[in-house]
């Protein structure tokens, strides 16, 4: 079991529980809700290492937490962003919030997980000090 914690951030039940399910078959803790100001409080409670997230989500959206975790946790939790709409004004504003990674439903449990292990080495990697 990895010690990764990722924050799920998805309204729709059904995607929330699939997410959740290949997580986990992937050995990554989870903590999922199903709105934006949910997952404001387990960023302040809990500290992921990844957010992943809708765009399109009530009470806060997922670009407005997104800029939340940049604000709040810094450049060090991986945000992965996602919407059934690719459009490029979602994808652009998305990316100008924080955004590590942008993905479009419906979500590929391989391209997922591949997205989020590159993206959370990637991190590793900038956190390790020089000559390491």
């Amino acid at each position: 079991m990895t010690e990764d914690l990722i924050l799920i951030a998805e309204d729709d039940a059904d995607i929330r529980e699939m997410l959740d399910f290949v997580l986990h078959a992937a050995g990554y803790e989870t903590v999922s809700v199903g709105d934006g100001q949910a997952a404001a409080h387990v960023l302040t409670t809990r500290h992921p290492t990844a957010v992943i997230t809708d765009v399109r989500m009530p009470a806060i959206d997922g670009i407005d937490l997104c800029r939340l975790v940049r604000r709040t946790e810094g450049s060090g939790t991986a945000v992965l962003m996602f919407t059934a709409n690719a459009l490029g004004s979602e994808v652009t504003a998305g990316m100008n919030a924080g955004a590590d990674r942008y993905l479009t439903k419906p979500i590929s449990p391989r391209l997922l997980l591949a997205e989020l292990r590159e993206v959370l080495a990637s991190k590793s990697a900038h956190e390790q000090p020089c000559g390491q």
